[in-house]
């Protein structure tokens, strides 16, 4: 018996038309699909209602994954793909494996030499990067900054060093809600000539995206307050 695949599907950023940042394929094999491991099953199944409103919702089966699943409950969601079905893996936005427990998954599928298959989708990231006028060739992300407004202050002395040092961009997100203390950390704490990145609302018809020194920021703070934002510190 033949095993099954596991597709890593993307989501929109936000309520953008699913046909302006979905290909058509990977509209195809999510309509295809009827086992998800995903991070949230309301809104996964929300968004699949979305992009596929004739599939019966009723009729597929979800498997949480997030940050508190075991390796045995992982384990358990392989089975089914041991066994032949294929699974897809959706995270709450962009691309699932970033910033997202969706990366323990693949690599117990790893050890048990199943198939990983990528699709093609919106990455937050990238779209940041891209767009941002800094050094694509050397860059690093660091995922979510400490909570701690100490803890967070030391750690961005320790990426502006980095960005600098290595001339390598430091990209990094936030929760949407605590985006204003975020930039208040980097004015508080980054060079005035230190470039900064502010980019959101990617792929929206508010989309954002400007790359300035602190102290151009310190005059012109954005109201970025609960919005969708990638934050990149250059040299």
């Amino acid at each position: 018996m033949s095993k099954g695949k596991i597709y890593l599907i993307p989501t929109t950023l936000g309520d953008s038309p699913i046909n302006d940042v979905l290909p058509p394929k990977t509209i195809d094999i999510l309509s295809q699909l009827q086992h998800f491991a995903v991070e949230n099953i309301r809104t996964t199944r929300r968004y699949i209602k979305k992009v596929i409103p004739e599939k019966d919702i009723n009729q597929i089966t979800f498997h949480l994954l997030n940050k508190h699943t075991s390796i045995s409950e992982i384990r358990h969601i392989l089975q089914s793909v041991e066994q032949g079905i294929d699974l897809g893996i959706i995270s709450e936005a962009g691309n699932p494996c970033i910033a997202d427990p969706g990366s323990l998954l693949t690599r117990e599928a790893h050890r048990n030499n199943l198939q990983i298959i990528p699709l093609t989708g919106p990455s937050s990231i990238l779209l940041a990067l891209i767009s941002s006028g800094m050094n694509g060739q050397n860059f690093a992300f660091n995922g979510y900054l400490p909570i701690s407004p100490q803890e967070r202050i030391k750690k961005l002395r320790q990426l502006e060093k980095k960005s600098q040092s290595e001339q390598q961009p430091q990209i990094f997100m936030e929760t949407p809600y605590r985006n204003k203390q975020m930039i208040e950390s980097i004015i508080k704490t980054c060079h005035p000539e230190t470039l900064l990145c502010i980019a959101t609302n990617l792929t929206l018809s508010n989309e954002f995206i400007k790359t300035a020194p602190i102290s151009y920021w310190k005059k012109h703070i954005p109201e970025i307050h609960k919005q969708p934002c990638i934050f990149i510190i250059g040299a």
